[in-house]
């Protein structure tokens, strides 16, 4: 029988394709390795999932070889490789495009030796192949060869001591130690007791300055009881057999969530935790909601680690992410930190996962293969015989229901790691009764404007969370009560006046009349951006009004209330690039006195001086369309609330909102995250929503919305053709139109599946992804599994 490979190519079909092996190639090509195949009239850079000896079926004459192989060892390895696979299945995503989340660029000089050879006959399609370059770092190791005794004194007989020690080091590393680290290791690099190496190092703005080495504080009770579990899992772990081996049952929980409250110390068990897995020679995966807002995290680990971390972000050059993969591929370091795609890391030996904030809605990946990384974190470390640690002050009820299922064991930090530090007192401000303040915005109350002058008098900070960019959400005309909409989208156009009303530096302020009238009308969806208009566009009247309050408009109005304090704003309007670093070192040096800004304010970071959290409007995200708005409103509250009161200073904390009797605002205000928990569960259950059933959500979107009305009527009909006996346990909702009916010049529509068990709904996807093959073309189907974004 003949020799074949099961290749995954990056097109959007599921299966893989079967290709002949050459003879010269047949020791060359294996699983997890990458290979140039003819698809078509393409060439196209494919992944081998399986190698074997098997009947085509049909005459292996017609099969297309191989035309070569590109990496001399698998780029993916076994273990990635199998996750990959499942994951695949489980959203019913293409194979090649999930291999492609995991894959390396590839080098150009691989591809011109390749051209050279005379193996590639036509255009090779890599997408995002790089030319890698950049600074290199010399590491030292040891070697084998043993010194005369009495030759080494002093530094050099330290350095060589500490090589041995803890293996290979870089030299930079060495010098923080000793003085004259650099002339040891040339000593003992002519004596041949160390080996110089010169690798490539990234140009990644997280290691542009040197990180202190920190002293592991003292853990306290709870903490260390929760990191005394997580490294007996490490221990069961230990003996477990390879993937794919039988699993014999094991007495320690290996999967748990953390749940913490606000300053508990959470990040320091995730440490100790780590330098358990590493001192059993395993690698660590760390993920974090979005790795551009969290550098003070990343300031953590290399204070504790040093700098043999691959930090994964978007932010990162094609060359720069190529170094960090082949730095983990190649073993020379074994922890990884990054935001959702980090979950493809190929980390050597992996032995924990740790997902930071997993209640967080950008573990979801809402374009493409559309996986959530949390659950999918779960999964991989369940197949690679690793830990896994979900941690959150607010866990999502998924979390919390696999708790009581027994899938997660519980680890609690009931108290704040500092001593002295305490939870923030919270008081709800009722606007419908409460009056403006002094700045006539009913939306900066009087008790509002009373407690940021009492901040400002006793020289702390605060912080302002309004969930609302630019300068006014909506313009309205006064007249016939038009608002202006995006041409491509329905949804209203925000007012962006485009500078601040004070230099980002907070010195004097802009005089009012220097500042710009013009400003922009921006679409925050499509990214359209156009004039503010001086007429109604539906009646043609002057009388367009700014409504609502925005994070530019709200930083305007308190820096023109209060001249003498230094505001600063974050938002995604200023924290491209190295923005929000910027802005958050300003407010940890005491530069800004009071901080705007919107969710980016929430995310996790410890502001020792903030002793006031105002939340200028809590009903915003609390009005969704989503069954999820509670549940991500009452984080969100609570969240920020945590940053107040972080040391010896009491914090508090202002709710402004129409609506104190709402549950989220109610048990938030009362730090009360369990009682939460548990009316959200009830009220689930009773609706039959996750996590109390599944769900896929079939997404239809087309230029014309007869052509989506029609395609998804089509959709709903044949989900309902599901096989005998399912049917009944499948509810088909819609086909009904989307919140937002239309994004970017396209009408959309969708139906959702639903079901008690994974089965009866995975049958309903499948038949209707049968059913794709027939549709209208002109209209784009996108299968949803365990959606989170519902509009």
């Amino acid at each position: 029988m003949p020799l074949l490979a099961d290749v995954a190519l990056p097109v959007p079909l599921s299966q893989a394709f079967s290709y002949a092996i050459p003879a010269a190639l047949a020791d060359q090509v294996r699983p997890g390795a990458r290979v140039l195949c003819d698809f078509g009239r393409r060439r196209m850079l494919g992944v081998v999932l399986s190698v074997g000896e098997r009947d085509a079926g049909f005459d292996p004459a017609r099969l297309k070889p191989i035309a070569a192989v590109v990496d001399a060892e698998p780029v993916i390895p076994a273990e990635l490789l199998a996750f990959l696979q499942e994951l695949a299945a489980y959203y019913f995503a293409p194979i090649g495009e999930v291999l492609r989340l995991a894959l390396p660029a590839i080098e150009r000089e691989q591809v011109r030796a390749l051209a050279v050879q005379g193996e590639l006959g036509r255009p090779l399609e890599l997408g995002r192949g790089k030319q890698v370059g950049g600074r290199r770092i010399a590491f030292a190791r040891p070697t084998d060869a043993l010194e005369a005794p009495g030759t080494l004194r002093g530094a050099a007989a330290a350095v060589l001591a500490l090589l041995r020690a803890s293996g290979e080091q870089p030299v930079a590393r060495l010098e923080e130690r000793f003085s004259s680290a650099r002339a040891a290791v040339k000593k003992l690099t002519a004596l041949g007791l160390v080996a110089l190496e010169e690798r490539e190092r990234p140009r990644d703005p997280f290691f542009r300055l040197p990180e202190a080495r920190d002293v592991p504080p003292e853990l306290n009770e709870a903490q260390s009881h929760a990191a005394a579990r997580i490294v007996a899992a490490l221990d069961a772990l230990a003996g477990r057999p390879p993937p794919g081996a039988p699993k014999a049952p094991l007495g320690e929980p290996t999967a748990f969530l953390l749940f913490g409250v606000t300053g508990s110390g959470k990040t320091e068990v995730y440490l100790r935790a780590i330098e358990a897995c590493l001192a059993r020679d395993r690698g660590a995966l760390v993920m974090v909601p979005e790795i551009a807002l969290t550098p003070q995290l990343v300031a953590r680990f290399r204070a504790r680690f040093g700098d043999d971390l691959a930090v994964l972000h978007s932010g990162l050059s094609d060359a720069d992410r190529h170094a960090m993969w082949t730095s983990l591929r190649a073993g020379r370091v074994r922890v990884a930190i990054g935001a959702r795609s980090a979950l493809f890391a190929p980390v050597p030996e992996l032995g924990l996962i740790l997902v930071d904030e997993e209640h967080d809605g950008s573990f979801k990946q809402e374009e493409g293969v559309r996986y959530h990384a949390r659950d999918m974190a779960l999964l991989r470390a369940h197949r690679a015989g690793a830990a896994c640690v979900l941690g959150s002050a607010t866990p999502s009820i998924e979390s919390v229901a696999l708790v009581r299922r027994g899938k997660l064991a519980d680890l609690r930090l009931p108290e704040r790691a500092h001593r002295e530090a305490t939870l923030p007192e919270v008081s709800i401000v009722d606007l419908r009764t409460k009056g403006a303040g002094p700045t006539g915005n009913k939306l900066i109350s009087l008790p509002l404007h009373r407690a940021i002058e009492q901040t400002l008098a006793a020289k702390e900070q605060m912080i302002l969370f309004l969930n609302r960019r630019g300068f006014a959400p909506s313009v309205v005309c006064d007249e016939c009560g038009t608002v202006e909409t995006c041409l491509s989208c329905s949804v209203a156009l925000t007012y962006h006046r485009g500078r601040r009303h004070r230099p980002a530096g907070g010195d004097e302020a802009v005089p009012e009349e220097e500042v710009p009238r013009g400003g922009r009308l921006r679409c925050h969806y499509c990214d359209y951006a156009g004039p503010l208009p001086d007429r109604c566009s539906a009646c043609g009247r002057p009388a367009l009004m700014l409504e609502g309050l925005g994070t530019e408009r709200l930083e305007a109005t308190i820096a023109e209330a209060f001249p003498s304090a230094r505001v600063a704003r974050l938002d995604r309007d200023v924290a491209g690039k190295d923005g929000a670093e910027k802005v958050l070192s300003r407010m940890r040096d005491g530069e800004v006195d009071i901080l705007v800004g919107t969710q980016m304010v929430t995310k996790g970071h410890d502001l020792p001086n903030v002793t006031l959290v105002g939340v200028v409007n809590a009903d915003s995200a609390l009005s969704l369309p989503d069954f999820r708005a509670s549940e991500r409103g009452f984080q969100l509250l609570v969240q920020v609330a945590g940053r107040a009161g972080r040391r010896d200073r009491p914090g508090r904390v202002l709710i402004q909102t129409r609506t104190p009797e709402h549950p989220a605002i109610f048990f938030a205000a009362k730090h009360d995250v369990q009682g939460f928990l548990e009316r959200e569960l009830r009220d689930r259950r009773e609706v039959s929503y996750p996590p109390f059933a599944r769900l896929a959500l079939v997404r239809v979107d087309a230029a014309e919305e007869e052509t989506a009305r029609e395609v998804t009527a089509m959709v709903a009909a044949r989900a309902k053709t599901c096989p005998e006996g399912l049917a009944r346990r499948v509810d088909v909702l819609g086909p009904s139109a989307a919140p937002i009916a239309r994004l970017r010049g396209r009408y959309r529509f969708r139906v959702l599946l639903r079901a008690k068990e994974r089965g009866p709904l995975r049958a309903a996807v499948a038949v209707v992804i049968e059913a794709m093959k027939g549709l209208d073309r002109r209209a784009r189907v996108a299968i949803d599994v365990d959606p989170v974004a519902m509009l």
